[in-house]
């Protein structure tokens, strides 16, 4: 459906021919050329180090800062772009970075005792561990659901070209009032949908109930469904401060953008990819050398 979307509508102009079997044969190299790098991508996850979609997408990401800084720099030298402009991206660029490592790294360490129990004549048990509950469990993917959710219109504007002044106006963020309710769309979006995507990966009354079979529970909390009520409580007050800093992150870059004449694809979603894959990378390659080498290179 995207295929044709683009080729009707944003590939249109490039394209000579428009008869029908040129359009579809536009939608099958789209279509083809998406499966082939799904397919190289679970090749890399295979072979390499890493998810290799990701490690895909991140590289594209990345390749495109060389040409948009090159263009900031033109247009500074234009007089396009003010110096304080780029200061302020800069500031704004550090502080989501730094926020994005924060909550992709954070998370709520609740403490699991488990009792000790005689088989034969050895002792089991007795152990002392945690729960690792994540701040941002559902990562990135409330903000891709988001964004994919409002380019629907866009998209539908390239079927019906009535609509594109409509959505232009309104659901665009290159322009006011668009900009305003893409953002509050945008936020109410990554909030809903990190609640819901973390309710999918992260069930309290089964874990309850899987603690509670292997002998474990929460000092100070009864096992069965105190317990799972308490998860439940750790859980939304955790969930909502992720899905927040993560709304924040997303929206910041997109009201910056849109108020100064920089051009540079410094996106929440980007900064989420990027950052995240790359840490991801440095743990398992920290975990391959401590597996051969006995010694990583992270402090």
């Amino acid at each position: 459906i995207q295929a044709t979307a683009y080729a009707v509508g944003f590939f249109n102009s490039a394209i000579i021919d428009r008869s029908f079997l040129s359009i579809v044969s536009v939608v099958i190299v789209l279509t083809a050329g998406t499966a082939f790098l799904m397919w190289l991508g679970e090749l890399i996850t295979e072979k390499g180090i890493g998810n290799g979609i990701s490690m895909i997408i991140m590289i594209g990401i990345v390749s495109r800062y060389p040409r948009d800084f090159g263009t900031v720099i033109f247009n500074m030298q234009n007089g396009k772009v003010n110096i304080l402009e780029i200061i302020l991206f800069l500031i704004f660029a550090f502080i989501i970075v730094v926020g994005v490592i924060a909550i992709q790294q954070g998370e709520r360490k609740i403490p699991v005792q488990y009792a000790k129990r005689v088989v034969g004549r050895k002792m089991y048990g007795g152990q002392s561990t945690h729960i690792p509950m994540k701040v941002l469990m559902a990562g990135v993917m409330p903000v891709i659901f988001a964004s994919t959710l409002l380019a629907i219109p866009q998209t539908l504007a390239f079927f019906f070209p009535s609509m594109s002044g409509g959505v232009q106006k309104y659901f665009s963020p290159a322009q006011a009032p668009g900009v305003y309710i893409y953002t509050l769309l945008n936020i109410l979006l990554i909030i809903f949908f990190t609640y819901f995507y973390t309710a999918v990966q992260f069930n309290p009354f089964e874990y309850s109930n899987t603690l509670k079979e292997n002998g474990g529970f929460i000092p100070g909390i009864r096992p069965g469904r105190p317990t799972a009520e308490y998860l439940n409580k750790v859980l939304n007050r955790i969930t909502i401060a992720g899905a927040v800093a993560l709304a924040i992150i997303a929206t910041i870059p997109t009201l910056v953008l849109s108020f100064t004449n920089l051009s540079i694809h410094f996106g929440g979603t980007s900064l989420l990819i990027v950052t995240g894959v790359a840490l991801e990378t440095m743990k398992q390659i920290e975990a391959q050398m401590l597996m051969r080498h006995y010694k990583g290179f992270l402090k």
